[in-house]
């Protein structure tokens, strides 16, 4: 198949134009929509702009893809469970930001519009115009599934937005409100009524607890500090996460008595850092506090109530506590790492300042500096780093790292020498920052004379 000639900038994707696309452009895209529901269309990570691509290799623009998606769509029995397949799926590939605009024209057109007599808005100030509905209405004019899709969109934009976005969440909300109030209130007080009743609330004598799919939000209040109390609340989080229908990104608003948090420097003091410094305390929960993070670990997901330089993947708060407790803990803090969002969480970071710091550079730990200088762009090291690792012992173990790169590089790139030099650069950069450049010569030159050797031998 012979596509005309791509559109857009320096020709990277294909722009669908109405009325008049090729209809070769128009059948890549309806596969490429087809391949984002089977889950194999491609995005270009970190690219710019961000583009889908088909099976072929044809690429789109993620809110093009949508638009036509929505366009085919019926208003009147308006297939409420697939479209949210779909926008789930395009989320999940290309990210929220790429698709947000789109759902909300979307809403503007097909249920503000349609539905309500918009004015003007009161002040410059005013995000929104005020609506009411028309007059002439007929309660049978109006679909409850395309409804029930606005407050699907009402809620991504809390979930996945900005913390402004919370506002067309109230707009949206507000318009349903004026046209099914029972909708909304049920949205709040039950979330989707998809997870068992159980699992929605929980109360025992040790702890109270909800959990909302539809805001993807985790209440907890803890009576006590007991062993009881807490185990309860691990078993509780990963029966929640267990549930198919729960977000894995969500929030976790947690109140105990135990005002503790991890002795790592930096982290944000939520209630989330609380629990985990409280439960960590207690350890037969160890193998519990392990399965609630191995649940909740996600690449490209994260706890919706930290934001900015705090933000963090869904887990981060028991792998940290966990790894403190000791090297008995890499793997799991190695696999953590693993899955961190290079580009965009460094998190981590202040935890391998305090994890070195407490634990030392051993053979067991320094798998955890390897992954670590992967997981972040640029990771700085402690100030203690360099006198941290001046001993034979440490030094030996780096050694002994050098030796076997590979193992710690992807598959496809672990006999590359490049990518094993680059790698290396960053460990050094890791430990000695700055001086580890143009050949460690001046790391070289203030080590101790028994130990210049193997310093030589680390920088060459």
């Amino acid at each position: 198949m012979s596509l005309p000639k791509r559109d857009g900038v320096h020709g990277r994707y294909y722009l669908i134009h109405k009325p008049d696309t090729d209809s070769e452009v128009l059948e890549q895209a309806d596969q490429c929509i087809q391949d984002v529901l089977d889950g194999t269309a491609e995005e270009n990570h970190s690219g710019y702009p961000v583009v889908v691509r088909n099976q072929n290799g044809t690429p789109f623009l993620p809110s093009q893809l949508l638009e036509r998606y929505l366009s085919k769509l019926p208003l009147k029995g308006f297939p409420y469970e697939e479209a949210v397949v779909f926008c789930d799926a395009l989320r999940r590939l290309a990210g929220w930001k790429e698709i947000d605009h789109t759902l909300g024209q979307y809403i503007e057109h097909q249920v503000q519009e349609r539905y309500f007599e918009v004015g003007e808005k009161e002040n410059y100030f005013s995000a929104y115009p005020p609506c009411t509905v028309w007059p002439e209405l007929r309660p049978e004019d109006v679909d409850e599934d395309l409804l029930r899709f606005a407050c699907y969109v009402a809620v991504c934009y809390t979930v996945y937005g900005a913390s402004y976005d919370s506002l067309t969440t109230e707009h949206i909300l507000g318009l349903v409100s004026q046209l099914r109030p029972d909708m909304v209130k049920q949205l709040k007080t039950a979330g989707s009524g998809k997870l068992p009743k159980d699992i929605q609330r929980r109360k025992t004598e040790h702890f109270t607890a909800s959990a909302n799919d539809a805001f993807a939000t985790i209440r907890i209040t803890a009576r006590d500090s007991t062993e009881e109390c807490y185990g309860e609340i691990l078993d509780y989080l990963c029966a929640v996460l267990e549930q198919e229908e729960f977000p894995r990104s969500y929030s976790v608003e947690f109140r105990g008595p135990e005002k503790i948090y991890l002795p790592i420097p930096g982290l944000p003091k939520k209630g989330v850092n609380q629990l985990f410094a409280c439960a960590v305390q207690h350890p037969n929960l160890h193998p519990a506090m392990e399965r609630y993070a191995r649940l909740a670990m996600r690449e490209f997901e994260w706890y919706q109530n930290l934001a900015d330089e705090a933000c963090a993947m869904p887990g981060t708060f028991a792998v940290f506590a966990l790894g403190l407790e000791g090297p008995q803990w890499c793997s799991l803090v190695c696999d953590y790492l693993d899955l961190c969002d290079d580009e965009h969480s460094s998190l981590q970071e202040k935890f391998i300042h305090a994890f070195f710091k407490k634990c030392g550079f051993t053979v067991q730990t320094f798998p955890v500096l390897i992954h670590g200088v992967q997981s972040m762009q640029g990771m700085k090291p402690a100030k203690e780093f360099r006198t941290l690792i001046a001993n034979e012992e440490s030094l030996n173990a780096l050694l002994e790292i050098k030796g076997h790169l590979e193992d710690y590089l992807p598959e496809e790139n672990c006999q590359d020498k490049g990518s094993q030099d680059f790698l290396w650069q960053d460990v050094l950069w890791g430990v000695w920052g700055q001086a580890a450049q143009d050949g460690g010569g001046k790391v070289i030159k203030a080590a101790p004379a028994e130990l210049r050797e193997q310093y030589q031998k680390i920088f060459q």
